[in-house]
């Protein structure tokens, strides 16, 4: 099994980060590394913020002038990836989350917040490995199969609580 090192940080302090969502997201990344066959060491960065500041990103980076549930900034492309000179690690690249959005996308979806946190953290572990949904329907498909496949490896499916999967 491929390892990880994922460094969380939380930016907002609007809502109480639940206690298991950081291990959570740390199983995701670990998941999606290991579904991809991804065998090399990595370094993944996740922060958590609020949705003004998801916005004030989204603008800045993708010309988008509103806040969104996730962002995807890869540091690598073609599987091509820098590493970290003092552990050998691939540097994947930075996950944001709007923890704002999750929790009313949970609520929009009936499911819980860990649910659509790993939701997120998978969709965009997958953007850093190249996946791109927004280039071809066919892409999109693809993208979502592995989602789906992903989490439900986890535990993580649409009808399942996060305290059964403990």
């Amino acid at each position: 099994m491929p390892k990880v090192k994922v460094m969380i940080g939380n930016e907002q302090k609007k809502i109480k980060l639940p206690k298991g969502l950081r291990p959570l997201v740390r199983k995701c990344c670990q998941a999606v590394l290991a579904a991809e066959n991804f065998d090399n060491p990595a370094e993944v960065s996740v922060l958590f913020v609020d949705n003004e500041r998801i916005h004030q990103l989204n603008k800045l980076y993708r010309n988008k002038d509103k806040s969104t549930d996730v962002l995807s900034f890869p540091l690598g492309e073609n599987g091509v990836y820098d590493i970290n000179n003092e552990t050998g690690a691939y540097l994947l690249g930075d996950v944001v989350i709007s923890i704002e959005t999750a929790l009313k996308q949970a609520k929009i979806y009936d499911h819980s917040l860990e649910r659509e946190v790993g939701f997120l953290t998978v969709h965009s572990m997958l953007h850093l490995l190249g996946y791109d949904h927004e280039t071809t329907p066919l892409e999109a498909a693809r993208m979502h199969e592995k989602e789906e496949m992903i989490l439900e490896e986890l535990g993580l499916t649409r009808d399942k609580e996060f305290s059964e999967i403990r």
